[in-house]
C-alpha cells in the first residue's frame, strides 16, 4: 500500500507559486520587431520608435507580451521583413516605401514631389482620413498584416552630391543620383535633369565613395548617421519628398491578442509615431542634423521661385505614372492624398 505524502503549508504554497509562474510563462507572447537602422534611439527615429513601443507594451501588459527588437537588418533585409511579418515569423516591422513597393505598388502615390509645405502638414495627412484610407488599402491588398501607423523616417528628403552645389534645375544636369527602386523616385530625378541610379541601401556609401554614383537623396538625419558627409561635399534642402515608415504587425499575431492587449498595442504604436517625429525634429536641430553638417558640407536652401520650378517639373510626371501604372485605385488614392495635403497646407496659414 502506497503512503500518500502530505505537503506542509509552506511546501504547498511553493508548489502553487511554481505552478502559477509556469502558467504565466506559458501565456507570455513574444513580439519580434525588426527594422534596418542602428540600435541607438537618439541617433535615428526607427529605434526611438521601437524602444518606446517595447517599453509601453511590456509595462502595460504586465509582461504578458515581451517585445524583442532586432535592429540593423539582423533578421534580413527590409523587404524580407515584410514577408516575415506576413508569415508571422516576426510580428512587427517598420518598412520604407521602397521595401513595401514590391508588395504594395500603390505606396508610390506618396511620392508626389514638393507636395508638403511643412512637417506639421505631414502629421495632419497621415493621422487623418488619408492615413486611414492608406492603412486600409495596404491591409486589404496584403491581407495578412495590420497597419498601426506611419512613423517619421527623419523628415523631408534633401539631395547631396560630390560635384557642385545645386540650386536650380540646370545644376542637376550630369549628376547621377542614387534612388530607391521606386519608379516615381527615378522619374522625379529624371524630370529634374539628373540621372537616376537605383541602388540597394547597403551599397550607397561605397557607391558614393568610389564614384559609381555622384549623390543620393534622404532626410538630413540619415545623411548624418550614414556619414555621407565623409564622401559628399554639397547638400541641398530640396524638401521634395516625405516618405514615412509603415508600421505593420502580423495579423495572425494581432488576432491572437485580447481586446485589452490590442488596445495597448494601438496606444504603444501611436506613441511610437510621436517618438519618431520628436527625435527627427531634435536631430534636425542638433549637431546630428544641419548644425553638425554646416561646417562639413556646403548647404543650399532653395528659393521659393526655384522650388516652384522644381514642383512644376516633377509633379506631372508622378501623376502620369500613377495614372498609367497604378490603376483606378491608385488614382483614387492619389486624389485623396492631394486633397488632404492641400487642406493641411492651407490650415497652416489660417488664424
Amino acid at each position: 500500500m502506497k503512503t500518500v505524502k502530505r505537503l506542509g503549508a509552506a511546501a504547498l504554497a511553493t508548489a502553487m507559486l511554481m505552478g502559477s509562474t509556469s502558467m504565466a510563462f506559458a501565456e507570455t507572447k513574444v513580439l519580434k520587431f525588426a527594422h534596418d537602422n542602428k540600435a541607438d534611439p537618439f541617433e535615428n527615429p526607427a529605434h526611438a520608435c521601437t524602444a518606446v513601443f517595447a517599453n509601453i507594451v511590456e509595462a502595460d501588459t504586465n509582461g504578458e507580451i515581451k517585445v524583442e527588437v532586432y535592429p540593423s537588418n539582423q533578421l534580413g533585409s527590409a523587404a524580407e521583413h515584410v514577408q516575415m511579418v506576413r508569415d508571422d515569423l516576426i510580428q512587427a516591422t517598420l518598412t520604407s516605401t521602397g521595401a513595401l513597393a514590391s508588395y504594395y505598388p500603390r505606396i508610390d502615390v506618396l511620392n508626389l514631389a514638393f507636395a508638403f509645405d511643412s512637417n506639421a502638414s505631414t502629421y495632419d495627412v497621415f493621422d487623418g482620413p488619408f492615413g486611414s484610407a492608406l492603412a486600409s488599402d495596404i491591409e486589404g491588398t496584403l491581407g495578412d498584416v495590420k497597419v498601426l501607423g506611419f512613423p517619421d523616417t527623419g523628415g523631408f528628403f534633401a539631395v547631396t552630391n560630390s560635384k557642385h552645389s545645386i540650386a536650380t534645375l540646370e545644376d542637376f544636369k550630369g549628376i547621377r543620383i542614387r534612388t530607391m527602386s521606386l519608379p516615381s523616385h527615378q522619374k522625379i530625378m529624371q524630370a529634374l535633369g539628373a540621372e537616376a541610379y537605383p541602388m540597394a541601401w547597403g551599397e550607397v556609401y561605397a557607391g558614393l565613395q568610389t564614384g559609381v554614383i555622384d549623390g543620393q537623396m534622404n532626410p538630413v538625419p540619415t545623411v548624418t548617421f550614414a556619414k555621407f558627409n565623409e564622401v559628399q561635399g554639397y547638400l541641398t534642402l530640396t524638401n521634395h519628398l516625405f516618405s514615412p515608415y509603415t508600421m505593420m504587425l502580423s495579423k495572425t499575431f494581432w488576432d491572437g491578442l485580447t481586446a485589452d492587449q490590442q488596445k495597448i498595442i494601438r496606444y504603444a504604436a501611436q506613441s511610437c509615431v510621436v517618438a519618431s517625429r520628436g527625435v527627427s525634429r531634435v536631430i534636425e536641430a542638433s549637431d546630428r542634423g544641419l548644425a553638425g553638417l554646416k561646417d562639413k558640407m556646403e548647404i543650399t536652401a532653395l528659393s521659393a521661385e526655384d522650388r516652384e520650378k522644381f514642383k512644376e517639373a516633377t509633379q506631372p510626371v508622378v501623376v502620369k505614372h500613377v495614372q498609367e501604372s497604378l490603376g483606378d485605385e491608385g488614382v483614387k488614392l492619389l486624389n485623396l492624398f492631394q486633397q488632404e495635403v492641400d487642406k493641411a497646407n492651407a490650415s497652416r496659414y489660417m488664424e
